[in-house]
């Protein structure tokens, strides 16, 4: 990558994302320094706590003013991102992503394409203050493909930017859901992360799977790229990582990879017998019932299944018998009774999966707590009331 490796300060950038933002980012790294993207859509107090978290020496803000942060922490050499995670499961964390890092996931990401700098052009539509929508800019800056950058996913800007050439995206499920067949058809490829894929996609979307720790999606329908290596933890079923495309750090310094390299992903899954790897869900989320577990992940789409449910989302909640139920909190397409609701899709799970993983409860709310990209907050799930049935 043609950028200084002498890297001093960590730059703050509170930009809309847009040409502004990118020409921001190649001056921050042309200068040896090193980027945080803030994310414009969190409250003023919430952005405010994440710099103060984050300790940068320079905020850049709207309309590209630079102001100098007094008690800005210095990043190492070859630094150059430093990216807040989703904060999901408890407080942002500062993942510090390298130059080298960052060039080996464009890299292969580019390669499993078979991207074309000729006849290749991204379309960025995804905030730039998470790892999946920036990555789309720093694999144009890396290899030189085109990339077209707008401040947000559109229906008609999907429409719009395949008329102007297009022929590359990254997607999260809750826009992909949002285009029509054609529209998703008119693209050569579309990386779909951020949260569990579809049961079924379109022959050209990719279901990637990765983290902010590695630098965005590092296995994508199941393969890892190249240069990434995956083992499954013997006894928990962990998913571990280890790659050219890992973080080096957190910004407290802290690393959370092994001493030869690889990083629990908090996350389990198996090597299916075809060797590509399944993911099951967060380990934390497993609702273990009558001694058996049960993974939400699996169950989810089944609900999904039953025509007056829109989404579904799975959880557990203590029972005196079974030590955990299983919950299902639902959204409706249409109104139904709840108690004809259960007895529905425990038919659909019994016979999809066990009879062990289907809902002995459902609760029916308006709307699931997500993030901004759509992920859901399963810790948020308990406090959820609505109409409810249970056995």
């Amino acid at each position: 990558m043609p950028y200084s490796w002498i890297v001093n300060r960590l730059v703050a950038i509170a930009l809309t994302p847009g040409a502004t933002f990118v020409a921001e980012l190649q001056r921050v790294f042309d200068d040896g320094d090193a980027a945080l993207p803030v994310d414009l859509r969190l409250g003023k107090n919430a952005r405010a706590a994440l710099v103060e978290a984050m300790a940068p020496g320079v905020l850049v803000a709207e309309p590209g003013e630079r102001t100098p942060r007094p008690g800005g922490i210095p990043v190492e050499e070859g630094d150059a991102l430093v990216m807040a995670t989703s904060g999901t499961t408890g407080e942002p964390k500062g993942v510090v992503l390298t130059h080298a890092a960052l060039e080996a996931s464009a890299r292969a990401t580019s390669e499993r394409l078979g991207v074309d700098p000729v006849t290749d052009c991204w379309w960025a539509c995804l905030p730039f203050a998470h790892i999946g929508g920036l990555a789309v800019v720093l694999r144009s800056m890396v290899t030189g493909v085109g990339c077209e950058v707008v401040g947000g996913f559109s229906v008609e800007g999907a429409i719009a930017a395949l008329e102007r050439g297009a022929t590359l995206t990254s997607l999260v499920p809750t826009a992909l859901n949002r285009l029509a067949p054609e529209t998703v058809a008119g693209f050569r490829s579309i990386l779909l992360g951020g949260q569990a894929p579809p049961a079924e996609l379109p022959g050209n979307v990719v279901a990637t799977y990765g983290l902010t720790e590695t630098g965005s999606g590092v296995v994508y329908d199941g393969v890892p790229l190249r240069g990434t290596e995956v083992r499954i933890a013997p006894g928990t079923n962990e998913i571990e990582l280890r790659g050219a495309t890992l973080l080096r750090a957190y910004r407290d310094g802290t690393d959370p990879k092994s001493s030869d390299g690889w990083l629990a992903t908090g996350d389990a899954g198996e090597i299916a017998p075809d060797g590509r790897l399944l993911v099951h869900g967060r380990v934390a989320e497993v609702v273990i019932t009558g001694g058996e577990n049960v993974w939400p992940a699996a169950v989810e789409p089944v609900i999904e299944r039953h025509p007056a449910v829109v989404r579904a989302a799975v959880a557990g909640r203590p029972d005196p018998e079974w030590g955990e139920r299983v919950v299902a909190y639902v959204v409706l397409a249409t109104e139904t009774d709840p108690a004809r609701l259960l007895e529905e899709v425990r038919d659909l799970v019994r016979a999809e999966i066990a009879g062990f993983a289907a809902p002995r409860e459902v609760v029916i709310v308006n709307e699931l707590p997500t993030t901004s990209l759509g992920k859901l907050r399963r810790e948020s799930l308990s406090g959820l009331q609505g109409r409810a049935a249970s056995l």
